[in-house]
């Protein structure tokens, strides 16, 4: 047995305290392989041990939810005796080391969480952070760490066969040592088909599928819950490597024997691998597993218990069979050329109990190991008073929207999601470049509309109602092409939770968040904590990232893009705001300041609640020809968007405010939407009956976009001048 001593402890990330609960668990010290299946189940990762006390304050459940937090995905009904299976997770700290296969066996992890579950994915989405691709002394880097993901998700998504439908791309100094790659998945079945990762059944076999274990991947659990060093790129051993033709073949088979009805329980081996898979499958099911390792199928030889059981190799899966129906899975696994071992079985004394070559090498009690992990009601500050807003220097209107246009965050991201194949198994309604991504669901004639948010620099200034801001622009982006918001799933991405800003950060972004699915009543189904992302010291930016679901009858949705010269434009909504709005937080700060402060826009839920209500009643009425929520850059940067469409139809905006230029055209305040249409009437009528404003600001017209406040004119620019700036920015980064 090996001496444990505080160099090890602390080389597993465990306090002396966690320690010194092990062995009062136990009774005994713990063998080294007992300390490594300790040090990945009790990791921030694994355990949620610093945000689990907080989680508990978000809403879960309505009428639609069928599974909710504590499983691999969230489940919801969607009508016709069909459900589907969504979650969102990061692969943050793989993807700064080795970008390729960090953001490739993230896609790969969030499918494997979705068809676990009995569903087959039909659409995937990303939510990417980078440091700034022009960044003096990290921008090269930057561009290859970008490079290197887009890469990787576009990989294993095209290899795999699942469409990337949408998703956002942001640039902040603040992720220079620290990207964020969130990956969303979405997969539909029959509500009666549902799998849950049980392991019930004394003496039913525990089998393995999949793919052979190597020693890739072993502490990744453990190493995406701690800061980065000048040391991490050593951690490349830490970092998966991905087969996304393997999952494919997994993927089939797993769906094929569960329709034998053999399978009692399934789960993925993700973080923590067949440590994870086998404690949690019988905490769940409230059982002992007893697994042998020698009959574990091994790509290295002489691997030890302590590497077998911490290795992350992708593409596994465990299963728990009816006793003597396993030839049933064998054999469908055989036909799929994939592996399929009984490596051991259920037992009811609620141990995990691990042997190799006949001894126990490790025997923990499932509970206390998956369930029952250290919680902590870590310290934690309010956020620090909003710094004074600066004076703000008059601009030139046409030159400030040509830098924001051409900025990373709002540039044209073509060259992105053209590397996607976001049209495979022909369901996608709606792909990239839209407010919402839209899957059609054939067998029920429904459409799914989809849509990721999240600002970091909202968050910075107030966490709470950053987060806010991201439900409500969520649930907006999902009404503006006609769909219902009914759940929802996050990705929590915050810094060291050992410093109480930090933690003060998490815990106000959790309430905000809380506050906002109960009003728009989009229970969180499950997600994602992804803590102690800074590098050197520095965290980013409090970064939740919300993905939200809505239902809409199939049918094409209004996109951004005006269609022909004379239709009316609308905002509705109105102006949004009352007097000086607040703008510290804003792209136009950001790109021509250099500036943050303030607050972020002050959002009124229950006025957001019935602009999103009214437009979609009016995409019920088919009268929105065009529709594009207003939210980065505001309004002048939301209709340059909407003139760049095949047509080049641009508009005249006739604006009367007494605000000044910049505030008029760049303030970011929610509740807004502009759409053009050929019946404004029937569109006011409809938004005065949920009581919201909806001036007429104008009408569409070829080739230029002209905007006038009071007569005076704000801007004057061909749509070709303002499209160039904005579709070839990305690449222009790139190359420096």
């Amino acid at each position: 047995m090996s001496v444990i001593t505080p160099e090890l402890i602390e080389q597993h990330q465990l306090t002396q305290s966690e320690y010194e609960k092990i062995v009062a668990l136990l009774g005994r010290e713990p063998t080294y392989t007992e300390l490594g299946i300790f040090s990945v189940m009790w990791s921030e990762h694994c355990s949620y041990k610093s945000s689990r006390l907080h989680l508990k304050k978000l809403p879960t459940r309505s009428r639609l939810v069928l599974q909710g937090p504590g499983e691999n995905a969230g489940i919801i009904d969607i009508g016709g005796g069909y459900a589907i299976a969504f979650k969102i997770e990061s692969h943050n700290h793989p993807s700064f080391i080795e970008p390729f296969q960090g953001a490739a066996t993230g896609v790969g992890g969030i499918l494997r969480d979705i068809f676990t579950m009995g569903a087959r994915p039909i659409a995937v989405m990303d939510s990417l952070r980078f440091g700034p691709l022009d960044d003096p002394e990290a921008g090269k880097r930057n561009a290859r760490i970008l490079t290197g993901v887009v890469e990787g998700i576009a990989h294993y998504g095209n290899c795999f066969g699942v469409p990337t439908v949408g998703g956002e791309c942001v640039f902040e100094s603040c992720y220079n040592g620290n990207p964020l790659v969130n990956v969303f998945a979405l997969g539909v079945f029959k509500k009666d088909d549902i799998f849950y990762a049980h392991a019930s059944g004394v003496g039913n076999p525990v089998i393995y599928v999949g793919a052979k274990t190597g020693r890739d991947g072993i502490h990744g659990a453990s190493m995406a819950s701690a800061e980065f060093t000048e040391e991490s790129q050593q951690k490349r051993p830490n970092v998966q490597v991905g087969d996304p033709f393997m999952e494919k073949l997994l993927l089939e088979a797993c769906l094929e024997a569960m329709q034998t009805g053999a399978i009692v329980g399934i789960q993925d081996m993700g973080a923590a691998g067949l440590t994870c898979s086998t404690c949690e499958m019988g905490s769940r099911g409230g059982t002992g597993i007893e697994i042998e390792l020698d009959r574990v199928p091994q790509r290295a030889a002489h691997m030890t218990p302590y590497e077998i059981m911490l290795s992350e190799s992708q593409e596994r899966m465990l299963l728990v069979a009816a006793k003597g129906r396993e030839e049933e899975v064998f054999r469908v696994f055989r036909k799929w050329g994939l592996d399929a071992v009984t490596i051991g079985e259920v037992t009811g004394d609620g141990l995990l109990r691990v042997r190799q070559h006949g001894e126990v090498v490790a025997e923990i009690p499932n509970r206390e190991l998956a369930d029952e992990a250290p919680l902590y009601d870590r310290p934690h500050t309010p956020p620090p008073p909003p710094a004074p807003a600066p004076e703000i220097p008059p601009a030139e209107p046409g030159a400030a929207l040509l830098s924001l246009l051409a900025s990373g965050d709002l540039c044209s991201k073509r060259w992105i999601w053209e590397q996607y194949d976001y049209m495979v198994r022909t369901n996608t309604v709606q792909g990239p470049g839209g407010d919402a991504a839209v899957v059609r669901i054939k067998e029920t004639g429904t459409s799914i509309a989809m849509a990721l948010d999240g600002s970091g620099r909202y968050c910075k200034l107030s966490p709470r109602e950053g987060a806010r801001l991201a439900v409500a622009e969520c649930c907006r982006n999902l009404s503006t092409v006609g769909a219902l918001p009914v759940a929802a799933t996050n990705c929590l991405n915050f810094g060291n939770p050992e410093k109480p800003e930090i933690m003060g950060q998490l815990v106000e972004a959790i309430e905000g968040m809380g506050e906002a699915c109960r009003f728009f009543e989009t229970p969180i189904t499950g997600g994602n904590v992804s803590l102690y992302n800074e590098t050197l010291g520095e965290g980013v930016f409090p970064t939740p990232v919300l993905g939200i679901v809505g239902l809409m009858k199939t049918a094409l949705p209004p996109s951004i893009d005006f269609k022909q010269p004379g239709r009316a434009v609308i905002l509705l909504g109105g102006a949004g705001t009352a007097g000086a709005p607040r703008f510290g937080g804003t792209q136009y700060s950001k790109v021509m300041l250099k500036q943050m402060w303030g607050l972020p826009p002050l959002l009124d839920m229950d006025y957001e609640k019935r602009v999103q209500a009214a437009m979609r009643e009016i995409v019920a009425a088919e009268l929105a020809e065009s529709a594009h929520d207003l939210s980065d850059g505001g309004l002048a940067v939301a209709a340059a968007e909407a003139c760049f469409g095949p047509s080049a139809t641009g508009a005249e905006l006739d604006l009367d405010s007494d605000l000044r230029p910049e505030f008029l055209l760049f303030h970011e305040g929610p509740s807004r939407i502009l759409l053009s249409t050929s019946a404004p009437d029937k569109v006011a009528e409809i938004a005065a009956r949920h009581g919201v404003e909806a001036p007429r600001v104008g009408s569409t017209a070829p080739g230029r976009l002209v905007v006038r406040n009071r007569g005076q004119v704000l801007l004057d620019h061909a749509i070709l001048e303002l499209r160039d700036a904005w579709e070839n920015a990305l690449e222009h980064h790139l190359r420096g």
